[in-house]
């Protein structure tokens, strides 16, 4: 798939099609043009006299025009131009996205609550119609909101997290990688995105495990460390070497939740793509190839043409 602009090209190899076209199009039209064989068999000078008297006319190819451009036409359709279907209602159940917040005391007591909210936040803009659900969690992990297709409700509740909201002590994030997999599989939501927010502190081998089996799946895990602005000699530092093992064993994307657009955008455009390669493209895409080969129907129809 390649992206050209607003439009999505399905099948972009197609187009390599279009040279070998144009090359075989340029050699029927050349031998169209001359008298093939006879040029070699009649001699020079009386072949030349012989177009003088108008008794031989060159050949102009313009029978060949036609089939030129239906295979020209063809070849573009099968590239598959279309357009991406920005909030299909109808994908819901196709593909969603559980956002999952570390509320745990190295992240709220050490200041980086206000860049975990912001990167929560852009998640949810950049959704594009796909369903989101979330998830707290510090030392237990909770659901604070179900799958909703409308994800920017979801907004003022991220607003009121704080360090009171989840009452266990700790930074329990493979708990909230199974919560995260149960809610998946209850809401029959077949592929989509585990985003935590978190320091990464603390990753049991189980976080390891889990990530794997929502990758088989086909369910991303993606993660951003959220970095401490104040510092405390009893916080652990944040595991950015860790985080991004696991986002690697999830076969998911990494960032900064400082600077949070890279990831954001990389999740929220990567619903599309992922099923573009299955059986359910079509329902992501307005393919216009049909279009093109009921154009190339038109061209056809000077093939049937009775000749005079």
């Amino acid at each position: 798939m390649a992206e050209i602009g607003s439009l999505v090209l399905l099948r972009p190899s197609w187009l390599l099609a279009l040279p070998a076209i144009a090359l075989l199009a340029f050699v029927a039209l050349r031998r169209a043009r001359g008298l093939g064989a006879w040029e070699r068999a009649v001699d020079p000078v009386l072949m030349r006299a012989m177009e003088r008297f108008g008794r031989v006319v060159p050949g102009r190819g313009r029978r060949l025009v036609v089939p030129i451009a239906i295979a020209a036409l063809i070849a573009l359709a099968l590239s598959g131009p279309a357009r991406r279907i920005e909030d299909p209602e109808t994908f819901r159940n196709l593909d969603g996205i559980v956002v999952a917040i570390d509320l745990s005391r190295s992240i709220v007591e050490g200041e980086g609550l206000a860049d975990a909210q912001a990167a929560a936040q852009l998640v949810l803009q950049r959704a594009a119609g796909r369903p989101v659900a979330m998830i707290v969690y510090a030392g237990e992990a909770y659901v604070a909101s179900a799958f909703t297709s409308d994800a920017t409700a979801l907004s003022p509740l991220i607003a009121l997290f704080d360090g009171e909201v989840v009452p266990n002590p700790g930074s329990r994030t493979d708990r909230a990688l199974a919560l995260a997999s149960r809610m998946f599989r209850e809401a029959n939501v077949l592929k989509g995105d585990v985003v935590l927010v978190t320091d990464g502190d603390n990753l049991a081998p189980e976080a390891f495990e889990t990530a794997r089996d929502l990758a088989g799946r086909g369910i991303h895990v993606d993660a951003f460390l959220v970095r401490p602005s104040a510092k405390s000699g009893d916080m652990p530092p944040p595991d950015a070497q860790s985080l991004e093992r696991l986002t690697g064993e999830g076969a998911g994307s990494f960032g900064e939740a400082r600077d949070p657009a890279a990831l954001a955008d990389a999740i929220g455009g990567r619903a599309a793509s992922d099923l573009a390669k299955g059986d359910t493209a079509a329902l992501f895409f307005a393919d216009f190839g049909r279009y093109l080969l009921v154009l190339a129907l038109i061209p056809a129809l000077l093939l049937f043409r009775k000749a005079h």
